[in-house]
């Protein structure tokens, strides 16, 4: 299971937390919070239930070895839902419109919460993920750089009793600063979680040591290429993460040449965006990748440059995220309610795009959008394009033969050809002839006569060429093979859950697959409707082997055999 996937079973959502000053280290500047905007306080009712629902899953008995801990989903006692309730509970006693405002009980919880991460904490400062990484420093720096937030939040609250707390929560962040300027990461974005909390805890408890690490992976430069994408082009998940990471270091470690790599970014991501508001996640190179995902992640990064530099496209893509995942945006709110600058009213709004066709050659991607309707063509994937129009989503289409069990078609890239796309792909089947005599192993072990090393005889090919352009009010798909004839192939429409397929056949003993024999075929959802055609069924094959299995969705599938022609529309 991944960070992603326990953190939300761990009922900790999309959030982690930011830390503060013990008390007597130095005064801290006051945050009016009796003067928050109405899309604030509606966050904080919204954190309201996030802080209700973590209590339900925290150990209260006083003879429990367990005491103040909390379990995710799994029943798994952990740091990262333990540190939620802290994240959450922070932003409850701070803000006045909360039922937690300055609530005793709920401190007393949170102060559990900080002595049980105190006690699971390492000797060298570090927490464990329980479903993927032990004594982590990366996942101690998520913890670290959200704690660092909510101490600031509780120590500015004034709520009565708070400076025990503060005491033990300043012990579990100091402990894992010492972690965090000696451990080690694993992935690019790592360095920028790691650079962030320590950026946190110098600006609570300064540091040279802190300040000096930071530097040390900064050194590396940001991953950031000219398409304006981070090397792991995780669109739903980690670009959005390190975004928020560099606006924290650049504020903080005062090195505003790191917002060109976020404002880069967030220029890109605005041709990432469909009709519907979601994000375009098909070339994600992580566990978000093809996932249905809405752009709250981005709503801080989008907010804060928006009121900075008074960009009217980023005011208008908050505008968007407000409209498509207001809510959601409240895993956020430790972000909103430690920086007022935050409060102040978006700029008017500027037109984004809407109308384009646009090519990222460094992630294997084509965007074509027209306003209401729009296509994504992807390299090195099975999944090489998709169609909405929408709440119509052709999610995936694919294309596969049973050639030598290695016949599921994907493309390196794409070529732009006038005003034609073309993926290609070309495969061998080869059959193999005796072994050299003179290198025959005398015990007969066929491991010990590597095939490499047999001639080849009979080799098989075949070429797959896919063609796609762009039509009035939508697209055009033609699928072209040569070589081996008469091998089984099967091109995949893939369509979200939930809606309506019409002039297609069920086929028997599936639970969800369709052939489209008919002149045409139509996918209805909310309204919207895909139509796509025309139909081609020369077989029931569809399970071919080597390609990948059907995917839990609505799959329409036109069947034939080699040499396979076809031209498909969707509109």
């Amino acid at each position: 299971m991944d960070r992603r996937q326990f953190v939300r079973n761990s009922t900790l959502a999309l959030c982690t937390l930011p830390v503060m000053r013990a008390p007597g280290d130095r005064p801290a500047h006051h945050i009016q919070a009796d003067s928050m905007p109405d899309w604030l306080q509606t966050l904080v009712k919204q954190a309201d239930k996030s802080i209700e629902s973590l209590l339900t899953f925290q150990t209260k008995d006083s003879k429990s070895p367990d005491l103040g801990g909390l379990r995710d989903g799994f029943d798994l006692l952990n740091p990262h839902s333990t540190a939620a309730l802290i994240q959450y509970g922070a932003s409850g006693l701070f803000s006045p419109g909360s039922k937690f405002y300055r609530s005793k009980e709920l401190l007393a919880s949170m102060d559990l919460a900080a002595l049980y991460l105190i006690k699971t904490q390492h000797s060298d400062g570090t927490i464990d993920l329980l479903s993927t990484n032990f004594h982590s420093t990366p996942d101690t720096g998520f913890l670290v750089k959200r704690l660092t937030m909510a101490y600031r939040l509780i120590e500015q609250s004034g709520t009565e009793g708070a400076d025990k707390m503060l005491l033990n929560l300043k012990t579990f962040l100091v402990r894992g600063g010492d972690a965090l300027s000696v451990g080690g990461i694993h992935t690019p974005n790592h360095r920028w979680v790691v650079s962030a909390a320590l950026t946190k805890l110098n600006e609570l408890w300064p540091n040279p040591k802190y300040v000096a690490r930071a530097e040390q992976w900064l050194a590396e430069h940001i991953d950031i290429d000219r398409d304006g994408q981070y090397n792991e082009k995780s669109t739903f998940i980690y670009s959005s993460l390190s975004d928020r990471l560099l606006i924290t270091i650049g504020k903080g470690l005062k090195k505003p040449e790191l917002f060109d790599a976020v404002r880069k970014n967030l220029d890109m991501t605005m041709y990432y965006v469909h009709p519907n508001g979601e994000i375009v996640t098909d070339a994600s190179g992580r566990q978000d990748k093809a996932i249905v995902g809405t752009l709250e992640n981005y709503y801080y990064p989008y907010r804060y440059f928006a009121i900075k530099d008074r960009n009217g496209e980023y005011a208008a893509m908050c505008r968007l995220i407000e409209k498509t995942a207001a809510m959601k945006t409240a895993g956020f709110l430790d972000y909103f309610l430690t920086d007022p600058s935050l409060w102040a009213e978006l700029p008017a709004d500027k037109p984004v795009p809407v109308d384009y066709v646009k090519t990222f050659p460094n992630s294997g991607l084509v965007r074509i959008r027209r306003d209401r309707w729009d296509s994504t063509l992807i390299a090195n994937n099975p999944v090489w394009f998709t169609f909405m129009k929408g709440n119509a989503v052709l999610q995936g289409v694919r294309f596969a033969s049973s050639f030598f069990g290695k016949g599921q078609f994907q493309s390196e890239k794409i070529i732009e050809n006038g005003k034609e796309w073309v993926l290609t792909q070309k495969l061998d089947g080869p059959y193999f002839q005796p072994y050299p005599k003179e290198s025959i192993v005398a015990d007969g072990d066929w491991e010990k006569m590597p095939r490499n090393f047999r001639p080849q005889s009979e080799v098989q090919i075949l070429e797959t060429k896919v063609m796609i352009w762009e039509t009035p009010g939508g697209m055009e798909i033609e699928v072209a093979t040569n070589g081996t004839e008469r091998v089984p192939a099967a091109l995949e429409l893939i369509f979200r859950p939930g809606g309506t397929l019409k002039g297609v056949s069920k086929i028997e003993n599936t639970k969800d697959s369709w052939l489209l024999k008919e002149a045409a075929g139509s996918y209805e959802l909310g309204g919207d409707t895909i139509s796509f055609g025309p139909g081609l069924a020369l077989h029931k094959n569809i399970a071919l082997r080597g390609a990948l299995p059907a995917m839990e969705a609505p799959t329409v599938f036109l069947t034939g055999f080699t040499p396979f022609k076809h031209v498909i529309r969707f509109s």
